[in-house]
């Protein structure tokens, strides 16, 4: 069966909306899509939308210029490129200029078809490679220059009802694997909210300035950043480090700037703790043996233990929700900034040493389970993604045999979940 390969703009009349004015927009009457809903609508079908316009002003537009009608595709413009959206015959919307690009037929074309052909390498390939990069602006002049590849009428019915299936079968098992994914996430913090409570028999209350002189560090100026040298940490590196364990720095300050700072006021130790205290609060890193840095004043608390206690202990409380809503304030904001001030009153229950010692090795080895269980989830929603692009690649290549490629497409999805 013979393919054309033809411009998208031979097929469909490309275009956008006329202007429509922020005085224009309403919280009531006709929905107004930008580019977010309709990103919204090409993933879910839907939207809880909150930007209208006046059914004065749409039925305006809607004699003057027309308005999308059901087989239209509309597709995000700036941004994130290419998500597309097939209108429905319940749809009655408006759309931001620019933003937003408009596909109405000019010929017969099945929607369904271009609708995934929008969602394929091809189509990507094509925008990537007059760039040069990835774009993040996609212009009408572009969209109808692109070449689209298509065969008649029913061959392309035929080939949405096989990826109408297989896809159908990819998205409920992308969905279980997310379910699973949150289902670990779950499990861990269960466990971290069932250690942390607010009251322990056993456990003494206390308060963290208790528990550690905390302050922070000197003013580092920023004529005195380095390139190279001893490395200085902001905010941002102490969160890569609690989270991977190792961070590229790009901030250093002099061995002489280190040691003087050493000498005036010490500088981070062994089993020291470094919280973040402005943007994302709370985030812990504990100091490691062959940890040598100094780090940004204001943006970063520096705890040193008082008496013996497991810093790998107190590094999960700051992760559990006992400690995490005590950086909230009364409306449930998450604070700006951490203060010593505040940092010094955030209450935990502790019990004696050996047990913080237990049950930090314990909680460490549920972690590495559902981190495990967690990698395994990951790898099947990108070998699920990976079917997708494969089943788009031969759908646009006049690959997909009569018959069997859904269930070729099934059997892969059953061998990955």
């Amino acid at each position: 069966m013979s393919w054309r390969t033809e411009a998208l703009g031979d097929l469909f009349l490309v275009g956008s909306s006329k202007r429509v004015l922020k005085s224009q927009w309403q919280t009531s009457g006709v929905p107004f899509y930008r580019g977010r809903e309709v990103t919204k609508l090409a993933t879910n079908g839907c939207v809880d939308n909150e930007l209208f316009i006046s059914e004065e002003l749409y039925a305006d537009f809607e004699k003057r210029f027309g308005v999308p009608k059901a087989g239209d595709i509309v597709i995000t413009a700036i941004g994130t490129i290419g998500n597309a959206y097939i209108v429905q015959p319940h749809d009655r919307f408006y759309f931001k200029d620019a933003s937003v690009l408009w596909l109405s037929k000019k010929r017969e074309v099945e929607s369904r078809f271009v609708n995934y052909w929008l969602q394929s390498p091809r189509f990507r390939s094509q925008l990537d490679k007059a760039n040069g990069a990835t774009v993040d602006t996609l212009t009408v002049k572009k969209l109808k220059s692109v070449q689209i590849d298509f065969p008649p009428l029913p061959e392309q019915k035929r080939i949405v009802v096989i990826l109408d299936e297989a896809f159908a079968g990819i998205d409920t098992a992308v969905a279980n694997t997310e379910k699973n994914l949150d289902n670990a996430r779950e499990l861990f913090e269960s466990y971290l909210d069932s250690v942390f409570q607010a009251e322990r028999p056993g456990w003494d209350r206390t308060t963290l300035g208790d528990l550690y002189e905390i302050g922070s560090s000197k003013r580092v100026h920023k004529k005195d950043w380095r390139e190279n040298g001893v490395p200085f940490y902001r905010a941002r590196e102490i969160v890569k480090l609690a989270e991977n364990g190792a961070v590229d720095n790009e901030l250093f300050i002099s061995e002489r700037r280190f040691q003087e700072y050493g000498e005036k006021t010490g500088v981070p130790q062994t089993d020291d703790l470094m919280v973040t205290a402005v943007g994302t609060l709370g985030i812990c890193y504990v100091v490691q043996p062959a940890d040598r840095f100094y780090f940004k004043d204001a943006s970063v608390l520096w705890f040193r233990p008082k008496r013996a206690i497991n810093a790998n202990f107190i590094q999960y409380a700051f992760r559990s929700p006992l400690v995490e809503r005590q950086t909230t304030d009364s409306q449930g904001a998450t604070v700006g900034t951490l203060t010593i001030s505040r940092a010094k009153t955030i209450s935990i229950s502790i019990p004696y040493l050996e047990l913080q010692e237990k049950i930090a090795k314990s909680l460490r080895e549920v972690e590495l389970e559902v981190d495990r269980l967690s990698a395994v989830q990951r790898r099947k929603l990108v070998a699920l993604r990976e079917l997708k692009e494969s089943l788009l690649q031969k759908a646009f290549s006049g690959e997909l045999p009569a018959g069997k490629a859904a269930s070729d497409a099934m059997r892969q999805v059953e061998e990955i979940a």
